[in-house]
């Protein structure tokens, strides 16, 4: 009697998920599209210096709250700036040459601090800590020496490209020396670089450290610093980068003349200000989008009031426009921990206190559980105010992202071999907070609130551990 007892609530149970689930959403593991990076960020310009001001405990939790996986957004890519400064005063970021040998045929005099504007530090935290496995070295610009303008800011291009005579010579070799040296002095500190930039924001002349390319520049310099790369004594290579564009349509138009050097380039990098990501990029690298901010707004931590520039949904749904409509393999927002009264950063200092954004939170219900090496995969079912993607994590998992922005809605998640689920949810009260999942017959049952953003992770084996398949 009791069997059947149990039984008939079992079979009711399933059929009250089935019931509930106003629609369901299939993921259709056989069809693929690009494989995930990450998710990150920057603590570039000496905000890493500004972290490090903290006390400890205030430290820790911002720490957390960048790279943890289980309490924080856990970021997977940290996007490191390779100084070209002569000094620190400011916030610039000091060069690891900062003196001219006063010739391209001499030696660089190196001066190498151990900190690197304390990006070292958390630089060791992210890969040490927390796992982090993708580090971006990327060069605002050349020292200024080895430029047209002899300054690190203010445009100027790097002396011996085309178009770019200087009489102090031709120093292209030279910066690819500098920046290899870059990588090579943090792998001597136990951080491998993976990913090398040499260019940011090429087509603009800025006041702070920058340095104007053009793609077919670019692509010349591409042809002295993958050469250079190769025959270091570096055990990792990283891939090269570029050339992280002001906006996603810029770095689509020079995807032409980086053709010419295709087989030596890794990765191409956008940025999201003057345009954002719009459609795929016609290249067979992965795509980064690598910086994008609100960098007018004041300081904001809300998640929706009026669909603002700096609020969490804004973000959600920022990230869900490059990682699906635009095919991107990463997604970076500007800044993590930063000072002022700006939505620059996803983490704000105050009063020797740390305090999250709910950007944070947005990008965190992608990185959690959108894991480093998941393939994003097909979906269907949903539809009018669900935004839906899916991805196979290399565990076997399956991460479902939901973004709701209509009524709250009861949603099926049907995935082949699913044998229990888990959900988490951000929206006006919550910050990934764990949501109700109900769980028969294969298919997720959750109540996803209105205007939020819900990831439902499926598990190929009972109790909701990481399973292998």
């Amino acid at each position: 009697m009791q069997s059947l007892l149990i039984a008939l609530l079992c079979a009711g149970t399933a059929v009250d998920a089935h019931r509930q689930a106003g629609s369901t959403i299939t993921v259709d593991l056989s069809k693929t599209y690009q494989t995930i990076d990450g998710f990150g960020t920057s603590e570039a310009f000496q905000r890493a210096v500004q972290m490090s001001k903290l006390p400890e405990a205030e430290q820790r939790r911002a720490l957390d709250m960048l790279f943890s996986t289980t309490n924080g957004a856990g970021l997977s890519i940290l996007r490191n700036g390779i100084g070209s400064s002569p000094d620190m005063s400011s916030d610039h970021m000091v060069s690891i040459a900062p003196k001219s040998p006063g010739s391209p045929n001499k030696p660089l005099l190196y001066a190498w601090d151990g900190s690197d504007n304390k990006q070292l530090w958390v630089s060791q935290e992210a890969v040490h800590t927390y796992g982090v496995k993708t580090i971006y070295a990327d060069a605002w610009s050349a020292p200024g020496y080895m430029k047209t303008n002899g300054n690190d800011a203010n445009g100027g291009t790097l002396c011996g490209l085309s178009g770019a005579k200087c009489s102090s010579g031709d120093w292209r070799q030279a910066y690819a020396d500098y920046l290899t040296k870059y990588v090579e002095f943090y792998h001597q500190s136990n951080v491998t670089i993976t990913h090398l930039g040499f260019i940011n924001e090429p087509e603009l002349t800025a006041s702070y450290a920058s340095m104007r390319l053009s793609a077919s520049q670019a692509a010349e310099f591409i042809r002295i610093l993958h050469p250079t790369l190769q025959k270091s004594n570096l055990t990792t290579k990283p891939a090269i980068a570029c050339c992280d564009a002001e906006g996603w349509n810029s770095q689509a138009g020079m995807l032409g003349s980086l053709r010419a050097v295709d087989d030596m380039l890794g990765l191409v990098t956008a940025h999201a200000y003057t345009s954002q990501p719009g459609s795929p990029m016609n290249t067979r690298h992965p795509v980064w989008q690598t910086e994008a901010a609100d960098l007018q707004g004041a300081w904001t931590s809300a998640w929706y009031s009026r669909g603002g520039a700096g609020e969490g949904w804004t973000w959600a749904n920022n990230v869900y426009q490059a990682v699906v409509n635009s095919n991107a393999s990463a997604y970076l927002y500007w800044i993590g921990v930063q000072a002022g009264n700006t939505n620059s950063h996803m983490v704000h200092i105050g009063n020797n206190k740390v305090e999250a954004s709910k950007r944070l939170w947005a990008l965190g219900q992608w990185s959690r559980f959108v894991r480093p090496g998941a393939v994003r995969v097909g979906v269907s079912g949903a539809g009018g105010s669900l935004r839906t993607a899916g991805f196979r994590n290399v565990d076997g998992s399956v991460a479902v992202v939901v973004i709701n922005s209509g009524n709250a809605a009861r949603v099926g998640v049907k995935v082949a071999g699913a044998a229990s689920s888990k959900a988490w949810v951000t929206d006006d009260t919550r910050e990934i907070g764990e949501l109700q999942a109900g769980f028969a017959d294969g298919v997720a049952s959750v109540e996803v609130p209105s205007r939020s953003m819900a990831t439902v992770v499926l598990y190929p084996s009972a109790g909701g551990g990481e399973a292998k398949v």
